[in-house]
């Protein structure tokens, strides 16, 4: 299937205010799509999507009831939009009141201000999101190809698993937490571990350790994907022995990109 264009993709834009409604539609045409749909909250929204699934939702955080995070985490909860990539426009930045949506399977997150070339890049990586590869799905297709992901969240989880089976992988365990990943490679051998970093009882560093020093999987590639922003973490991190570290929220392409050369 030819790669979608940034002017094919039908967009819900979710914002409250009329004059931001306007300013981010007038860059989403200079940047190349006209092809929007507006609404002022959540349940215009969902009505809308609900009627015409579209190929994206950009959405503001914060509306007269409810939040950008909870209207992601009911698409999650859908049978019917819970692939549709969501990207969040905001203007926060403490990692505490943006881990929420991130964990719930955000695309991405475009901050205020942003310009023309930021849009750009960001539909972008939607149309490469959504655009099925042949290449990409038989590379990584087959039953003989076992990935266990470990992540604390559900929704974190189901949305990782999406796009694992997107690229033709089948055969994937899950795992809620660094302790639970530790009984299922006593039992089980894998060909790639993809974990959280922040998780209770035993976070993805302290699983990392696990895997290196003390199973018989020690060399098994382990993709770390993480929000989080500290340095001084994330370079403890790396000394742990993880083999790549993977932002969330994540780029499709990229993901694809780090399996490939860990797998190879």
């Amino acid at each position: 299937m030819p790669r979608l264009s940034i002017e094919q993709l039908s967009i819900l834009l979710l914002e409250p205010s009329l004059t931001q409604r306007k300013i981010i539609a007038s860059k989403l045409r200079a940047a190349g799509n006209d092809n929007v749909e507006l609404a002022a909250d959540p349940d215009a929204a969902w009505r809308s999507m609900c009627a015409l699934t579209p190929d994206l939702v950009m959405s503001s955080m914060y509306f007269g009831k409810g939040t950008g995070s909870e209207l992601l985490e009911r698409m999650r909860a859908s049978d019917d939009l819970n692939e549709v990539p969501f990207m969040l426009i905001s203007s926060e930045h403490p990692f505490e009141k943006l881990d929420a949506v991130k964990q719930a399977g955000v695309m991405a997150i475009l901050p205020k201000p942003f310009s023309v070339d930021n849009m750009r890049m960001a539909l972008e990586a939607t149309a490469e999101y959504i655009t099925y590869d042949d290449q990409d799905h038989a590379l990584f297709e087959g039953d003989s190809l076992k990935v266990l992901v470990v992540d604390d969240s559900v929704t974190a989880r189901n949305h990782i698993r999406r796009l694992l089976t997107d690229m033709g992988m089948e055969n994937i365990t899950l795992a809620r937490d660094g302790l639970e990943a530790v009984k299922v490679l006593e039992d089980a051998l894998f060909d790639i571990v993809i974990t959280d970093f922040n998780m209770p009882e035993m976070d993805g560093e302290r699983l990392t350790s696990y895997i290196r020093n003390r199973s018989n999987q020690s060399s098994i590639p382990i993709l770390m994907v993480t929000s989080e922003e500290n340095e001084a973490r994330l370079d403890s991190v790396m000394k742990s022995g993880v083999s790549a570290i993977c932002d969330k929220p994540f780029n499709a392409s990229h993901v694809k990109n780090l399996l490939s050369q860990l797998l190879r």
